[in-house]
């Protein structure tokens, strides 16, 4: 059986969300979150990719470290304005 190693592009895909490099950045740049909203609370997902964040981050799975980097990645301006407020 053939799978796939996870890749971003392969989670954005999950996601329903365009996964070439130009549409990534763009969903980047444009759903930045604060620090206190945790990555599947954003209010930009709808109810399946909530539970498809949720349920693989839950299950520490091969997609969990996609969950990571995308949830650092939407955080990336709270974390700027955080260490420049320090």
């Amino acid at each position: 059986m053939f799978e796939q190693r996870p890749t971003l592009e392969l989670f954005f895909e999950q996601l329903g969300l365009e996964s070439n490099s130009e549409a990534m950045d763009e969903f980047i740049k444009t759903h930045q979150i604060g620090m206190d909203v945790p990555l599947h609370k954003a209010p930009f997902w709808s109810q399946s990719q909530h539970d498809f964040l949720i349920s693989h981050w839950k299950k520490d799975d091969e997609w969990a470290m996609m969950v990571d980097i995308l949830n650092e990645q939407l955080h990336t301006e709270a974390l700027l304005t955080a260490s420049t407020h320090d």
